[in-house]
């Protein structure tokens, strides 16, 4: 590629981006701290669309099925998928942090341990309990699932339900459906344009977080995070691999076909700011409309892969580091408690974190103030959490296709190769040549 038409890509100008970030932040943590609002800027940008963006879509997906079999079918196929390979996350997460023993000779007294910098975290997760996390599913009002205090399992319910009522309505409801369309071109342009920011959104969090946490920061707990890193990377290579090869495709050459939203997830350490330029290219590849929208949406609350390595790692960190020795029935009963809290966390700020203290809060032989000891590098292992989270969802979609026979196999060859002229997405359905 010549270095004119590189320069015109989106993932150049993000990866110059975090490089910059990055030495901004090692260099002058002051003013790096000070871009946090930038960042902080670009999410919200983001988030203000996502919620109507998520309805939109899951909405038209059961409307577009227009049979409600099929929207059974294919929820029920995404929930068996997204169980397993999540348990299989949690698996490897266990044997590996059983194997490394990352925390090891720390020898830390939980006494002495300062909760006070965890307190929102641990108050959060005692506020979910089984009841309060049902009924939290619904919300007050309509429009309280699209606020900012929303979560995106209430926009999912308000979806799921109005998709369902449009569906029964028949050809009646084919007006409604045509309108919706419309006004779902018009959110997707919006986004597209608000990921024009996504550099600077995603230099900005990476200035941020060096200048705030350091170099320093990293060094106690580096086998941590080593070893988090390489289980991500060994879930990443070898399950999701082997799934992809399974369904037909590159797992490499898909990464690299989403390298713009893989960028901006690792910048940002959010699925959230991708999430619509991946629905974007999984129809491009040949992925199925509706599977999409009822796929890659369920997945933000469902298919969480990376936050299931990181409860099981980072909870047997804990106890390593406490000198608490836990048998591998209560390891087990933990990965069965972690499957069940994994749920439900996408879009809550902190969400990962707070899943963990609802974790520990209901198996008490690890103490909950050992979230402390990983409070200052939970942001680094945030950005490999949320990319894992996204490549699995991409996945999923496609799998989910193929078992549904939804999959163009020739379109998905010819743009995982490259053969086909990289179009500009205008809105899902619509492209314009370059």
């Amino acid at each position: 590629m010549h270095a004119s038409g590189l320069i015109r890509r989106l993932y150049f100008w993000i990866l110059v981006a975090i490089v910059a970030g990055s030495v901004f932040g090692i260099v002058a943590p002051g003013p790096a701290v000070g871009l946090k609002p930038v960042a902080d800027g670009f999410i919200s940008l983001v988030r203000m669309l996502i919620g109507p963006i998520v309805f939109l879509t899951v909405v038209l997906g059961i409307s577009g099925a227009g049979d409600l079999k099929k929207v059974g079918r294919v929820g029920v196929k995404s929930l068996v998928y997204f169980e397993v390979v999540s348990t299989v996350a949690l698996i490897i997460g266990l044997v590996v942090v059983n194997t490394l023993r990352p925390g090891e000779g720390f020898n830390v007294d939980p006494s002495t341990l300062d909760t006070s910098a965890v307190a929102t975290y641990t108050d959060a997760a005692a506020a979910q309990s089984a009841t309060q996390f049902i009924l939290h599913i619904i919300p007050r009002t309509f429009a309280d699932a699209f606020s900012g205090d929303g979560d995106m399992l209430q926009v999912l319910l308000i979806a799921v339900l109005f998709g369902y009522a449009l569906t029964r309505m028949g050809r009646r409801g084919e007006a409604v459906h045509q309108v919706l369309t419309q006004v779902s071109h018009v959110f997707f342009g919006m986004m597209n344009v608000v990921m024009k920011l996504a550099p600077f959104g995603a230099g900005a969090a990476m200035a941020f977080t060096l200048g705030a946490y350091g170099l320093a920061a990293l060094m106690p707990l580096g086998w941590l995070l080593i070893g988090y890193y390489l289980t991500c990377l060994i879930f990443v290579a070898g399950v999701l691999g082997g799934i992809a090869a399974w369904t037909g495709f590159s797992l490499w050459r898909f990464i690299l076909y989403m390298k713009d939203e893989v960028l901006t997830v690792l910048g940002t350490s959010s699925s959230e700011s991708a999430l619509v330029p991946m629905m974007q290219k999984l129809e491009r590849i040949g992925c199925s409309k509706s599977v999409v929208g009822l796929v890659v949406p369920s997945g933000m609350s469902f298919n969480m892969d990376g936050t299931n390595i990181y409860l099981t790692m980072a909870a047997l960190f804990m106890a390593q580091a406490m000198n608490i020795d836990l048998t591998w029935q209560q390891q087990i009963s933990l990965l069965g408690v972690a499957m069940l809290t994994s749920k439900g966390m996408a879009g809550v700020f902190g969400g990962s974190f707070i899943t963990l203290a609802a974790t520990l809060a209901v198996v008490p032989t690890i103490p909950v103030a050992g979230l402390a000891l990983i409070l200052g590098v939970d942001r680094f292992l945030a950005e490999i959490r949320t990319a894992t989270n996204f490549i699995g969802n991409g996945v999923a979609a496609v799998v989910i296709s193929r078992w549904e026979k939804e999959l163009d196999a020739s379109s998905l060859a010819a743009e995982l190769s490259g053969r086909s002229s990289p179009p500009e997405v205008i809105h899902r359905g619509e492209e314009r040549a370059v």
